[in-house]
C-alpha cells in the first residue's frame, strides 16, 4: 500500500479506535461475548505457539466462515500442525472452538489498525495465512506484505454489489489486492470480478461449504431436538410438522411473523424461527407474543402442546434445526442482505425456500433452484405459500429433499482443489497435495 495511505489509515484508526471500543461495549449489552477478550482485539494479549511461530493462520470472521474452513483444517492439520484461527464475532469464536476441539489456537483478530496488525504478525509469525471468503482489510493485507507472510484469499467470493464498492477504490484496491499471494475463488463469476479489480494469480476451486461432513451424532441430535420441541403431551407439537426460518437477519423475524399471523400455515405447522444473532432472541419472542402467537423458546424446560412459534435461542444447532424441519426458509434472503448458507439444509435433505436476495450465494442459489432443491419467491407471504404447498404435497417435497442431497454431492471437491493449489507452496512439514 502507498506510504501516504498507510499513514492516513493509521490516523483514521487512531481517531476511530475509541468509538470501535464503545460500539463493542454497546453490542455487549445484548451479547456478553462482545465484552470479553478485549485485550486480544487491541493486540495486548497475543496468541503464542509452543514452537515460537504458527505454521498456518486462518481468519474466519464469523459462524459461516468458521464452518467453511473445517474441511480445509482437517486436511491440512498433518502438514501444518501449529494452526491459529482468528475470528471477529463471539459466535464465530465459539463455533471455531467447538468445531476444532483444541486442535488449533483460537483468538480474536485485532482491529485493523496497522500498528495492531503488525504487532499481531510479529508475535504469531505465521508461515502461511488464509483469509476465508471476502475478509479483505487494508491493514491486514499491507502488514502481511511488509512482513513477508504469504497471504491467500480462499473460498473467495465477491458479489456484484461488493465489486462495485471495491472498484471505487481504484488504485488503492489494486494495491491491496497486490498484497495477496493468490486467490482461490468459488466460481468463474467471482474470479472474473476479482480479476477486473486488478487481482493476479486468481484460480477457480469451488465452494468448500459443499464439502461439509455431517457429524456422526447428527441423527441423535435431530431426534432429541424433535422430541423436546414436540412438548410433553402425547398429542403435542409433534403431531404437526415443523418449518424452520433459519439464520434470519434483522427485520426478517417481523416480516415472517406479520405474514404468518393471518396465513393458513399457522394452523398447519409449527414455526421455528432461529435468529442469526443471539441479541435478537428476546426481541423475537416479544414480537411474536405482541402479535398474538403462543410462543416458546427452544431452551424452555417444557414446551406447551399448543405452541405456534418456537424461537431458536441456542447456538451450534443449525443442522439439528434443519433436521427437524419439513421445509427451511433461508434467512437473509428476505431482508436484502444477500442470504445465508443454503447448503446445510440441503445436506440434510430438506428443501429450501429462498427470497429475492441471494447475492452472497447467487450461483449456489441458482443451481439449487435448477436442481429442484429450492424454490425462489419474491417476498415473505410467498415464502409461506411455498412452505404450505410443499407440506400439502408430500411426494413433491420428498423428491425435493432427494434433489437437495444430490445437489450438495454434485458440488463437492473444492477442498481438494484448494489443497492442490496450496501444495505449490512449500509447507513446514511436507508438500501438501
Amino acid at each position: 500500500m502507498p506510504v501516504w495511505f498507510r499513514l492516513f489509515y493509521c490516523v483514521l484508526w487512531f481517531a476511530a479506535l475509541p468509538f470501535a471500543l464503545i460500539r463493542l461495549w454497546r453490542k455487549g449489552a445484548l451479547n456478553l461475548g462482545y465484552r470479553q477478550h478485549w485485550r486480544e482485539r487491541r493486540a495486548l494479549d497475543l496468541p503464542k505457539s509452543a514452537q515460537g511461530s504458527f505454521d498456518l493462520w486462518i481468519h474466519a470472521v464469523s459462524v459461516g466462515e468458521a464452518r467453511a474452513m473445517m474441511p480445509l483444517v482437517d486436511s491440512l492439520l498433518s502438514a501444518y500442525p501449529s494452526i491459529l484461527v482468528t475470528c471477529t464475532t463471539p459466535t464465530g469464536r465459539a463455533t471455531a472452538q467447538e468445531l476444532l476441539k483444541g486442535r488449533a489456537t483460537v483468538a480474536y483478530l485485532p482491529f485493523d489498525a496497522p500498528w495492531l496488525i503488525s504487532r499481531f504478525l510479529r508475535a504469531t509469525k505465521p508461515k502461511l495465512a488464509l483469509l476465508i471468503e471476502t475478509e479483505l482489510w487494508p491493514g491486514v493485507c499491507d502488514a502481511a506484505k511488509r512482513t513477508g507472510v504469504s497471504l491467500w484469499l480462499v473460498n473467495a467470493r465477491l458479489s456484484q454489489r461488493s465489486a462495485r464498492g471495491y472498484a471505487k477504490g481504484g488504485a488503492l484496491t489494486r494495491a491491496m489486492l497486490a498484497c495477496l499471494s493468490g486467490i482461490a475463488a468459488q466460481s468463474e463469476d467471482h474470479a472474473s470480478r476479482f480479476r477486473s479489480l486488478g487481482a493476479a494469480n486468481v484460480h477457480v476451486t469451488g465452494n468448500m461449504k459443499f464439502d461439509m461432513t455431517l457429524p456422526e451424532d447428527v441423527g441423535e441430535c435431530v431426534a432429541a431436538l424433535a422430541t423436546h420441541l414436540a412438548g410433553s403431551l402425547p398429542h403435542g407439537a409433534l403431531a404437526s410438522p415443523f418449518w424452520v426460518a433459519g439464520s434470519t437477519r434483522e427485520g426478517e423475524e417481523l416480516l415472517l411473523l406479520e405474514a404468518l399471523r393471518d396465513h393458513s400455515l399457522r394452523q398447519k405447522a409449527v414455526a421455528v424461527i432461529v435468529p442469526r444473532h443471539p441479541e435478537r432472541w428476546d426481541s423475537t419472542v416479544e414480537a411474536a407474543r405482541a402479535r398474538g402467537f403462543r410462543v416458546a423458546r427452544r431452551t424452555d424446560a417444557n414446551i406447551a402442546a399448543d405452541t405456534e412459534v418456537i424461537v431458536g435461542d441456542s447456538m451450534g444447532e443449525m443442522l439439528a434445526y434443519c433436521g427437524v424441519a419439513s421445509v427451511v426458509v433461508m434467512g437473509g434472503t428476505l431482508s436484502g442482505t444477500g442470504g445465508q448458507n443454503l447448503i446445510e439444509p440441503c445436506a440434510m435433505g430438506v428443501p429450501v425456500v429462498l427470497g429475492p436476495s441471494v447475492f452472497n450465494f447467487q450461483q449456489a442459489a441458482d443451481e439449487a433452484v435448477a436442481a429442484g432443491a429450492a424454490l425462489s419467491v419474491p417476498h415473505s407471504v410467498a415464502a409461506l405459500d411455498a412452505v404450505m404447498a410443499w407440506l400439502d404435497d408430500e411426494p413433491s417435497r420428498a423428491a425435493a429433499g432427494v434433489s437437495a442431497k444430490a445437489f450438495v454431492t454434485a458440488h463437492r471437491g473444492a477442498t481438494g482443489r484448494t489443497i492442490r493449489l496450496l501444495g505449490e507452496i512449500s509447507s513446514p512439514a511436507s508438500t501438501v497435495g
